[in-house]
């Protein structure tokens, strides 16, 4: 659908019908199937009739599948009921498979995950366990340039957006003053907004505008909700429709999936806004912290392998108010030049000395740790009081991996501390979800501090700082966000205690006494709250393995068949971030467009200068556990269309290229190289 049309969008869909009840019993006469859950209910019990025909319907035909999702919550009432997706009872096809599987299930078959929050994908062929292969060296980030013609135009794509702005500005100034006067003094006052400052926002962001800010509506899950908006001004305002469109969700941080409005974890938030509301009402200094606090902090500290962990209500301010008091005047941080915004705003305030190094490399690093060492703190050649080296553990706009071996080698030989800051990597990465650390298999203590996020694997909100015990008390007391932001909330609290049981086994009773804990290891059942109760596969640990394999698969995948298909892009194989170069900042709003557009409607997200440097736009695709695999053929098979229509493959020479059959034909071989 056109961007301008005033029509509602065809996939647009009618207001979801309330509901009691996410499951709905089988009936008793069948009818003829109107809504997702009867169209199941139907299909099952048509198949286990066939098979007590033929005497195979005690047992499973050696032809049948395995149960849809193994990271369901099956419990012992589950196998007379089916998912009631009411919501969807006027939806008129499922021709795109966002809202029911393309291939119908087998009485065998029982779920009890929406699919259109967490996709059903049985095969177990499709799995994969994210981890490093001991004694073989991180590949080196590389970045790969397109041909000349294509640096050329995109340069000189810039060059015309600039020069026609400010053409446009020295006119408009002069024809239509009143509309530049938020720009200009008047009355006595400065301008807020100063005209080269809002410059590249008006005149480059604003005629792309469609890709950023797209409001949604519903449970960020493996599809996603878009209210439709049309612009009849070129982007300056963006009017609703009233319409809605379904769309593939491959632009959020759901890593593991666990953006699920129903389920274990969503009854015991419900339970915990019941039993302690909403907020503590206060920050964790001055009277705002509860016994979730600290149930919280002791689930982390052990998830991680640290000796004790401080949590903090936002993520961005977890960086930058705790790293001021960890250096300070005197101090040397050694950064990685593609550090988070947090971290560097961090290090501003702290007032510490900064120096960069070239992003993951590790000669780079050792040089300059040589400099600084042998020449000490400027003009006065003292000894640096302190010296941090602070590196991500996965790079959110690039998909590349901090190389923490060789850095713990730098450490030992040039006795510098290490902050981590695992935001993109905790709960996605190792064979226990347990961060860098534990995909490389090494000991996370010997990493001083580590830091991470709620947001991205746990579904929830927030952030965590780790190390030695000493450390978090001090850093409790002199950290910001103590006594001046408020406390984390109950409901987000006990999202993490839910989320982080589902990474590890809940025992009753623990073969070895807390304090010969062996990391990573299961945690006894007082570390939760009594009256959480979660589904047996949530407590065992299960849930979070299978999601840990299933996002190691997908991310694997995507990433080495967008190469097959002859795409330039960054990163990891095993990072669940795939950043796909666009370079030309016109190609941005069409593969925008285009992706969305699509009879199986994809959301993206484009990313571009200042967030990347200024000739290496790109598309982001944040791969989740939620997606099954013929989500990621879905993508792929977009990629390869307008991939050719925007001349996007400057990769691998065309005649080392796959088709895009190929590609999804040999899924296993790419999903698990």
């Amino acid at each position: 659908m056109p961007l301008n049309s005033p029509l509602p969008s065809p996939m647009a869909l009618n207001k979801p019908s309330q509901s009691s009840s996410i499951f709905k019993k089988r009936s008793a006469n069948p009818v003829l199937p109107a809504s997702a859950a009867s169209y199941l209910s139907a299909l099952s019990q048509a198949d286990a009739s066939a098979r007590a025909r033929t005497g195979s319907g005690a047992a499973a035909s050696p032809t049948s599948t395995p149960a849809l999702s193994l990271s369901s919550s099956i419990t012992s009432s589950s196998e007379d009921t089916v998912l009631h997706e009411n919501e969807y009872l006027n939806e008129a096809s499922n021709a795109d498979g966002l809202l029911l599987p393309l291939r119908p299930p087998t009485s065998e078959q029982v779920f009890t995950t929406v699919h259109t929050e967490f996709g059903h994908c049985a095969n177990e062929e499709y799995r994969t366990i994210s981890q490093h292969k001991l004694g073989t060296p991180l590949p080196a980030h590389v970045t790969q340039d397109p041909p000349y013609y294509i640096l050329l135009s995109t340069y000189i794509s810039y060059l015309i957006l600039i020069v026609l702005g400010h053409v446009r500005d020295f006119v408009g100034k002069r024809l239509s003053p009143a509309s530049y006067k938020y720009l200009m003094p008047r009355d006595g006052y400065a301008p807020l907004n100063s005209d080269f400052d809002s410059f590249y926002t008006r005149r480059l962001k604003t005629r792309m505008d469609e890709c950023f800010s797209q409001p949604v509506t519903g449970v960020a899950g493996r599809t996603i909700l878009l209210l439709d908006r049309i612009s009849p001004d070129y982007n300056h305002t963006q009017i609703f429709t009233g319409t809605k469109t379904r769309a593939l969700n491959i632009s959020s941080y759901n890593y593991l999936g666990f953006a699920q409005a129903r389920g274990g974890c969503a009854d015991a938030v419900e339970e915990s806004i019941k039993r302690y509301g909403v907020s503590t009402l206060g920050s964790r200094l001055e009277g705002g912290s509860s016994d979730l606090h600290a149930i919280s902090e002791a689930l982390v500290a052990k998830f991680v392998g640290m000796e004790d962990a401080l949590i903090s209500s936002m993520g961005f301010a977890t960086n930058s108010t705790y790293i001021p008091a960890l250096v300070s005047k005197g101090c040397l941080v050694i950064s990685d030049e593609y550090n988070h915004a947090s971290i560097r705003f961090g290090v501003r305030l702290s007032g510490a000395h900064v120096r960069m190094f070239k992003h993951n490399d590790m000669e780079n690093l050792e040089a300059l740790l040589r400099e600084v060492i042998s020449q000490g703190q400027p003009k006065t050649h003292r000894p640096w009081k302190k010296i941090l080296v602070i590196v991500e553990g996965l790079y959110s706009m690039e998909g590349t991996m901090a190389n923490i071996p060789v850095i713990l080698d730098l450490k030992k030989k040039y006795k510098f501390y290490l902050f981590v800051d695992e935001a993109h990597s905790i709960g996605a990465l190792g064979p226990h979800g347990r961060g860098v650390a534990d995909y490389f298999g090494v000991n996370p203590r010997s990493i001083d501090i580590l830091m991470g996020t709620f947001t991205k694997s746990f579904g929830a909100a927030g952030g965590y700082i780790a190390g030695n015990k000493a450390l978090i008390d001090r850093l409790r007391v002199h950290g910001h966000s103590g006594p001046y932001a408020e406390a984390m909330t109950p409901p987000v609290l006990t999202q993490h205690h839910g989320r982080l049981a589902s990474y590890r086994d809940i025992v009753q009773d623990p073969c070895y006494p807390d304090e010969e804990y062996h990391h990573p290891g299961p945690a006894p059942s007082s570390a939760l709250p009594t009256w959480i109760n979660l589904p047996p596969a949530l407590a065992s640990g299960a849930e979070g393995s299978s999601r840990l394999r299933r996002l190691a698969f997908n991310s694997r995948y995507l990433h080495n068949g967008l190469i097959k298909l002859g795409f330039i892009t960054y990163g990891h194989p095993a990072s669940p971030i795939v950043p796909l170069l666009l370079f030309n900042p016109g190609k941005m709003n069409m593969f925008h467009r285009m992706m969305k557009d699509r009879q199986t409607p994809i959301v993206t997200v484009v990313v571009a200068y200042p967030a990347t440097p200024l000739v290496t736009s790109r598309v982001r695709f944040c791969v989740s556990a939620a997606h099954t695999k013929d989500d990621i053929d879905c993508v792929l098979r977009a990629c390869d269309e307008i991939g050719d229509v925007l001349d996007l493959k400057h990769g691998i020479p065309r005649k080392e290229r796959w088709n895009v059959e190929e590609v999804t034909r040999k899924a296993v071989q790419l999903g698990t190289a």
